[in-house]
């Protein structure tokens, strides 16, 4: 027997014996951060490259030590981008190196915000250390994801009984459910961490035998959303009056 090698799509309307219902299902949580992240970047100068190099290990050294003391409160450290280049003089005939830059970034996560707000003051207090942040998020894996997504599935299901109630019948059976824009995937994107930035930083002078008092910061409420495609069949609706 000899078959269509392009069949036709089927349809998405449904027949008078299945009528078929199409609905959208959204969601739209509010829910505290779990974790916050900052950017921390040391650096050191000198007119002698070892002497630069020796100056910006042990200012990264003490940042790490630094923030290995707050012990669970930290979820992850991770050092990224690292630099030592020469500044050369600007005037002359020939090129003379006038110092060296170093430079270090490192990052950490921490899940105890009012270790956050005492951390970050106390780095900002190093001498040529700069500190970002924090950025506010929850994890991949949080819990409230598949809450988003089963209130979306619900709010769906809802919204289509109210439909078929509307026309003195019922759902029959799901024929389809799919998130938005599953059925022509974008490449995911990878974005930063949700939240203001904030940056501090010292860069030597007098030391300050006083310690600053730590910053009182205000966790950013996270906004999770879903959004679901869905279509039902229903039992055929009686439509004489």
């Amino acid at each position: 027997m000899d078959t269509d090698p392009h069949p036709a799509p089927a349809t998405p309307y449904g027949t008078p014996d299945a009528p078929r219902l199409a609905v959208r299902g959204e969601a739209h949580l509010e829910v505290d951060p779990e974790i916050a992240r900052i950017g921390i970047t040391v650096q050191a100068r000198g007119t002698d490259r070892r002497d630069a190099l020796n100056d910006l290990t042990h200012r990264n050294t003490t940042v790490l030590d630094l923030i290995k003391t707050y012990g669970q409160a930290v979820e992850k450290i991770e050092t990224g981008t690292f630099s030592i280049s020469p500044e050369l003089t600007k005037h002359g005939r020939g090129e003379r190196i006038r110092a060296y830059h170093g430079r270090v970034h490192t990052t950490a996560e921490l899940t105890d915000f009012t270790a956050l707000g005492e951390l970050t003051t106390r780095i900002a207090d190093l001498d040529l250390t700069q500190v970002e942040g924090p950025w506010w998020a929850l994890r991949p894996d949080s819990p409230t994801h598949r809450h988003a997504r089963q209130q979306a599935v619900r709010e769906a299901v809802q919204r289509a009984r109210e439909y078929a109630e509307a026309l003195g019948t019922g759902l029959a059976a799901l024929v389809e459910l799919a998130d938005i824009g599953a059925d022509n995937p974008q490449p995911p994107t990878y974005g930063g961490f949700a939240g203001g930035m904030r940056a501090a930083a010292a860069y030597g002078g007098a030391p300050d035998l006083t310690e600053a008092p730590p910053l009182d910061l205000e966790p950013q409420r996270q906004h999770v959303y879903a959004t679901v495609n869905a279509r039902f069949t229903m039992t055929p609706p009686r439509l004489t009056p």
